[in-house]
């Protein structure tokens, strides 16, 4: 692995200002590095990121990818990571005009990582340098304590997808919350929310109120705003100053609260393995918005280079090959899920028709056909609507608002369904549905969304267990994973430890042989608790 060569950094800089002129926006510094496709191999399990600490696991995953490439040997285009400065890998035998291509899409990412807001909390520092001080300190550690470190990241690690990563971000958007503010969201987030109280309909005119009064006093729009609250429910200062004397500490982060209340790790003997823990923690916090803007930020990426490659004099004599490479980066497959090329789509959907002013309630009223198909206002604000979306959203929000179905009818999109020919004994593809709430359902499907887990310390027994909750979203729990990870949490807490969560108790006859999904009305749900004491599991219905 190898810096480029100055000739192609010359070049590089030059796409960096053609993108600045098309309205990207990064800093100035980054990093190129050209590598080989085994290179590659061995960052890979590291999420590319060549100062992470060691462990047992990205060796074997070495392993499994070399003996893929000795089958099936492949050349990746390019790999980029968030970091401060921003680092892509290239492969070591692209041509001029492939490395152009490539660097755009580069560009689109680095772009997408310094300016969505879901990453705002990766911001503020570079993560090779702290995973850096983090693989040497952890080197030290197996020095001394051989393969306990091990161990401690074994169990660690199957708990890092529980991280309060929505905590973290409120947390950085209000770091040091003053009185007003805390008044602020105890009134509502907890005071309206009692619904034997309050209707929906309150709530909503509070927060109408709210805006009103901050913009007609501004910095003394609260007071104005709380004095009318004061005088309606004289209940309410007496019920905050009670919610101030509560410990403010969020425990939705289920490692955070192991961390600090674990006795088990707060013993003398085991507190180094609090560090361990802490950066298991922090690494899977760092790569949490890659995962939940994985559709987002490839479409983003694929967008501009496509979008600036085309207008580049470079191209002139490349245009085949560009577009077969193009093509099969960003081309939809009639059963499956392309993230480059349905991200790239509804970003050119959304220029499109914040353009021709799709968005506003004047179309949005509009029942006719005819009158839909030949709307068109001429706003000009496409490519301004399209910043806003890749600083604001996520996966989930960007399918939500954009996906319809004037997206679906315009590419042809569809869901397949799937069922067993019995005679020939595979399985038949078809065209199970062309409307729009149900391709959003099977994206929605496919997004990443851990389960949310909170400690009830209500429940815990005398003895000091640890009392999990499943909140239940319509997702079960993959039954295979509970034993190893109730260990690790036993481990961790050193006493015996519960899960409480749902399974399917029941499906409605005749569903499980036709290949179907079942509808959520169709299955019967359980609740069941898991209990882990002294490495044995058992389970029983409640």
């Amino acid at each position: 692995m190898e810096l480029i060569d100055q000739r192609t950094k010359k070049i590089m800089e030059g796409c960096k200002a053609r993108a600045r002129a098309a309205g990207l926006q990064f800093q100035d510094e980054s990093l190129e590095y050209i590598v080989t496709n085994r290179d590659l191999l061995e960052l890979s399990p590291k999420m590319m990121i060549p100062t992470l600490y060691d462990y047992w696991v990205h060796d074997v995953d070495v392993l499994k990818e070399k003996g893929k490439y000795e089958l099936y040997p492949s050349n990746p285009y390019e790999t980029v990571i968030n970091t401060r400065p921003a680092i892509s890998f290239y492969n070591d035998n692209n041509p001029d005009w492939l490395n152009v291509m490539i660097f755009y899409h580069v560009l689109g990412h680095i772009d997408f990582f310094q300016n969505n807001h879901f990453f705002a909390h990766t911001w503020p520092y570079d993560f090779t340098g702290r995973a850096l001080s983090d693989k040497r300190m952890i080197a030290n550690l197996r020095a001394e304590k051989g393969r306990w470190v091990d161990y401690v990241i074994e169990f660690a690690r199957s708990m890092d997808n529980l991280v309060g990563y929505h905590e973290a971000l409120n947390a950085l958007q209000r770091a040091t919350p003053d009185a007003s503010a805390r008044k602020i969201d105890y009134y509502f987030d907890q005071f309206l929310q009692d619904p034997q109280r309050f209707k929906m309909s309150r709530y909503i005119k509070e927060v109408e109120r709210y805006n009103r009064c901050r913009k007609k006093y501004g910095e003394r729009g609260d007071d104005t705003f709380f004095a009318r609250i004061d005088s309606r429910y004289p209940e309410f200062e007496a019920l905050f100053k009670k919610y101030l004397l509560k410990p403010q500490e969020p425990i939705g982060d289920v490692m955070q609260y192991v961390l600090r209340y674990s006795p088990f790790l707060n013993r003398e003997p085991n507190r180094w393995m609090k560090a361990v823990i802490e950066v298991a923690r922090q690494t899977a916090l760092f790569f949490q918005p890659q995962i939940r803007t994985k559709i987002m930020n490839e479409g983003w990426a694929s967008f501009w280079h496509e979008t600036l490659f085309m207008q580049d004099d470079r191209i002139s004599g490349h245009e085949v090959t560009f577009a077969r490479v193009n093509a099969s980066v960003t081309a939809m497959p009639r059963v499956g899920l392309n993230p480059y090329g349905l991200g790239m789509r509804l970003f050119y959907h959304i220029e499109q028709i914040a353009d021709q002013g799709r968005l506003g309630f004047d179309f949005q009223r509009l029942q006719d056909i005819d009158e839909r198909r030949d709307f068109d206002c001429h706003t000009g604000t496409g490519r301004q609507t399209i910043f806003n979306v890749r600083a604001e959203l996520n996966d989930f929000l960007f399918i939500n608002r954009y996906v319809n179905q004037d997206f679906i009818d315009a590419h042809k999109l569809f869901v397949a369904g799937r069922r067993l020919d019995q005679q020939r004994q595979v399985w038949q593809y078809f065209v199970q549905s062309r409307k729009a709430e149900d391709y959003r359902q099977m994206l929605f499907d496919a997004l990443y969304h851990p389960p949310k887990i909170e400690v009830i310390q209500d429940k815990a027994a005398a003895d000091g267990e640890l009392y999990l909750n499943h909140r239940f979203e319509g997702k079960p729990l993959v039954t295979e994973f509970i034993a190893n990870t109730l260990m690790g949490f036993e481990y961790l807490w050193g006493r015996p430890v519960k899960l409480e969560t749902s399974e399917v108790a029941e499906i409605a006859a005749g569903l499980g042989d036709s290949g179907a999904k079942p509808r959520a009305d169709q299955i019967r749900w359980q609740r069941v608790v898991y209990a882990m004491a002294e490495r044995k599991l058992t389970r029983r219905e409640i």
